[in-house]
């Protein structure tokens, strides 16, 4: 071997090295959580686009797609080889990597009958989780029915068709709308030309526009966040100022039901009976709730942070975020209605992404603190308002505000 090859060899040995330490950086950055790393530097966010496609049936068909031989065979050697390929020339890596997951993501997306599924979507006529479980059913099972001081198998047999059964086929029912509209939603995006998709499902990142990575949030007004603002601005607690004027019109109710319960039947009732001291009250709330709904789209910083802020602990995370938070006007409780409301959700989705630019999201981070952590975090985030409410005027169903 002559000199200069040894010298050759030593230099790719460096490069791999190199390679090898990158990637093992990002791999624990991304591990660690400190997503607002990658926002500023083109080999993470190389890394990350990577990881999307580390699926068994996407890197044998991205190395054919980059004529790249692989040597190695297991997903972590596959990842990590791709990356030291790649990241000599990052910018033609991009344009490689770019091409391949959108000619995969229009694949998923063609697969997708979006007519037929939201006409599936419109079937569901209620939305009640029918228990205080959450997104934890099984933990609600054990500690209602058989971690119980009463050890009754004829007891157990006889709640069934009264309770377990009901509650089981409501969390079914919500669950698989939640699934099924989100896809719907992603969809919306995903196809739109600014947005480069995920092809496989990558913790914290949906999707990048301009590069930038973000996580879609589909939510709703969160009611603790109206009750502190309602207290502000020295409005009533909402229940309560419901269960008196119940009690002045002489309108009965369960005083021992959930409060969720007992504001939805106070305002059914309040509905029904539509008399001018009913009407009145049920007036005050809305134009209350929404002035605080006006005011929070015009300056939408304090609730983006206050989501961060107070999301739970097991999921928390500091990934850059798109809200999309869908609020009827009329009705808080119809909200969830909004999710399957293509007609609705296409065109503000569109104009959001039609008119987004690097320069205004960066002028959009937030800073925030966690519970229990010392260290402050920082996101780029924004909200695509989604508000539906009756016009007076021109008899629209429904507009969307951003």
């Amino acid at each position: 071997m002559f000199p200069e090859d040894n010298l050759v060899l030593l230099c790719h040995q460096s490069q791999k090295e190199s390679s090898m330490r990158d990637f093992k950086h990002w791999d624990k950055q991304f591990k660690q959580g400190n997503m607002f790393k990658f926002n500023i530097d083109e080999q993470g966010l190389l890394w990350l686009k990577l990881k999307s496609i580390i699926r068994k049936n996407f890197v044998q068909l991205f190395a054919e797609f980059g004529d790249i031989a692989l040597r190695e065979t297991t997903l972590d050697k596959a990842f990590a080889e791709l990356f030291s390929v790649l990241a000599g020339d990052i910018a033609k890596a991009n344009l490689l990597l770019d091409a391949f997951i959108r000619k995969i993501s229009a694949e998923q997306i063609a697969s997708v009958n979006i007519d037929k599924l939201v006409s599936e979507l419109y079937k569901l006529r209620n939305y009640e989780w029918g228990g205080d479980y959450q997104n934890s059913l099984d933990k609600y099972l054990v500690r209602h029915y058989i971690k119980t001081d009463n050890p009754s198998y004829e007891s157990l047999i006889s709640r069934f068709d009264a309770e377990i059964n009901p509650a089981v086929r409501g969390y079914v029912l919500n669950s698989w709308f939640n699934y099924w509209s989100s896809i719907l939603i992603e969809n919306i995006f995903k196809s739109h030309h600014m947005v480069l998709p995920t092809i496989g499902k990558v913790k914290s990142v949906d999707f990048f526009i301009h590069g930038l990575p973000f996580d879609l949030k589909v939510t709703y007004f969160p009611s603790e966040y109206l009750a502190a603002e309602r207290k502000a601005r020295s409005f009533p607690v909402e229940l309560t100022f419901l269960k008196k004027q119940a009690t002045d019109a002489g309108i009965m109710f369960d005083k021992f039901s959930s409060p969720d319960s007992i504001r939805h039947e106070i305002r059914e009732k309040m509905k029904d009976r539509n008399d001018a001291v009913c009407r009145k009250t049920l007036n005050t709330l809305k134009k209350q709730n929404r002035s605080i709904i006006r005011n929070t789209i015009n300056n939408p910083d304090r609730l983006k942070k206050w989501l961060y802020e107070n999301q739970g602990e097991m999921r928390f995370g500091s990934e850059n975020r798109i809200y999309l938070l869908l609020v009827d006007a009329d009705d808080f409780s119809r909200s969830w209605r909004l999710k399957r409301d293509v007609d609705l959700l296409r065109p503000a989705i569109i104009r959001y992404l039609d008119s987004f630019s690097i320069d205004g999201i960066r002028g959009k981070k937030i800073d925030f603190k966690f519970k229990g952590k010392a260290e402050s975090f920082s996101a780029f985030a924004d909200i695509i308002f989604i508000l539906k409410s009756a016009s007076k005027n021109s008899g629209k169903r429904s507009e969307d505000i951003r």
